[in-house]
């Protein structure tokens, strides 16, 4: 059994699923103002409602970023706690790779571009293709490229020189879309279910690791600090 759990989408999702990607139990509440309170509790109910405790589950799920900086740091700071507290591995999933996975259930997408509005004129950016997964024999969309974040006049610039005219998927497909005809799709907001699919997936084939490894991916390397200290203010 996995515990998933999502609060950087701008919700609180937690999902339970098995080793075939069965979900067991899944609830989303949606905005960010009440992450903090919601998540534990959440879990709690997620565990009840599929009638398990923590020491049934194989390991801890959690979706590490790109994107906003608190709630990649609330679903990180409960998945190493909760994994130090009950000697549970972890497994980080791409934010890109999670929209990927989303737009490739939801439109049969299986070539994309992966955007996310990062703000000052940046977007968090990957490229994503089908892949059959060897333990599962499911599609899984594996990155092409490494995770990025670029000004969106770099990743403009990137696209013209790959003459592909690829679909952009998330909530900063409109910041890249080349021309009218191109496919945009903002609408795609994975959630626990997904978040979940994917480490389970990725648990089958390279395991999971300790809470000191569980890492956020914030890809911009000054994230945490001010715009002060920055040198934005």
């Amino acid at each position: 059994m996995f515990l998933a759990m999502d609060t950087v989408f701008d919700q609180c999702s937690i999902a339970i699923l098995d080793s075939s990607g069965q979900i067991l139990s899944s609830h989303t509440e949606t905005g960010k103002r009440q992450q903090t309170q919601q998540i534990l509790p959440m879990i709690d109910a997620a565990l009840s409602d599929a009638q398990l405790r923590l020491a049934d589950i194989q390991a801890l799920i959690f979706n590490r970023g790109p994107g906003a900086f608190s709630g990649i740091r609330i679903n990180t700071a409960v998945v190493q706690a909760l994994s130090v507290a009950h000697d549970l591995p972890c497994v980080g999933v791409s934010s890109l790779q999670a929209i990927a996975q989303s737009a490739y259930q939801q439109y049969g997408l299986k070539h994309l571009y992966s955007a996310l509005d990062a703000r000052m004129q940046q977007v968090y950016f990957g490229q994503y293709k089908l892949s059959v997964d060897d333990q599962s024999g499911q599609g899984i969309m594996q990155p092409v490229l490494d995770d990025r974040s670029d000004s969106t006049e770099q990743l403009l610039d990137y696209d013209s020189k790959t003459a592909l005219n690829l679909p952009i998927t998330g909530n900063g497909a409109m910041l890249l879309a080349r021309h009218d005809q191109q496919v945009c799709h903002e609408d795609v907001w994975p959630d626990a279910v997904i978040i979940g699919q994917l480490g389970v997936a990725q648990f089958a084939n390279d395991g999971g690791t300790e809470a000191a490894q569980a890492l956020p991916k914030y890809l911009r390397n000054q994230a945490w600090k001010t715009l002060k200290e920055q040198g934005k203010a």
